[in-house]
C-alpha cells in the first residue's frame, strides 16, 4: 500500500511530498516515522545532493532553507537520524497528523488505507527572553 507523507508547516503549506509503500495496513506511530526517514536517508545516500530534506538536522549540518546542507560527500546514518526523530517526536519537537488526527505516542497503531494521508508538522521554536 503506497501512502503520502508529507511536511508541512504550522499553517498547512505542504513543503516537501514522498510516497512510501507499506507492506502492512496496521503500523505503529513508530514504524511510520523510522519508515519516513530511512527513506529520506536512503534518498540522500543514493543521490549526495547539496540539500538533505530530512526530519532532523544530521550531526555536522548546517540548516538551511528547507532542508539541511551536509559538508562533503558524508553519508547519513539512517539508525542514528530515527532514533533522533523518535527522541523528538516524544519531545514535542514536531507533530505527526494521520487524515488530520493528531497522533500521542509512539506506540499508537494506525489503520492504513489507499487514501491515508500522513502530515509531519514541525514547531518553531520562538526566539528572546
Amino acid at each position: 500500500m503506497t501512502v503520502s507523507i508529507r511536511d508541512e508547516s504550522f499553517s498547512g503549506k505542504v513543503l516537501h511530498q514522498i510516497d512510501i509503500e507499506f507492506e502492512k495496513e496496521v503500523l505503529s506511530v513508530k514504524e511510520i516515522i523510522t519508515a519516513k526517514v530511512y527513506n529520506e536517508v536512503n534518498s540522500y545516500n543514493q543521490n549526495q545532493t547539496e540539500r538533505f530534506r530530512g526530519l532532523v538536522e544530521p550531526t555536522d549540518a548546517e540548516k538551511i532553507l528547507n532542508g539541511y546542507k551536509i559538508a562533503g560527500s558524508k553519508l547519513i546514518d539512517a539508525e542514528k537520524q530515527a532514533y533522533v526523530a523518535l527522541s523528538a517526536f516524544q519531545q514535542n519537537t514536531y507533530f505527526v497528523l494521520i487524515d488530520n488526527i493528531q497522533c500521542e505516542s509512539l506506540d499508537q497503531v494506525i489503520p492504513l488505507t489507499e487514501g491515508t494521508t500522513i502530515s509531519f508538522i514541525k514547531l518553531t521554536p520562538l526566539v528572546g527572553g
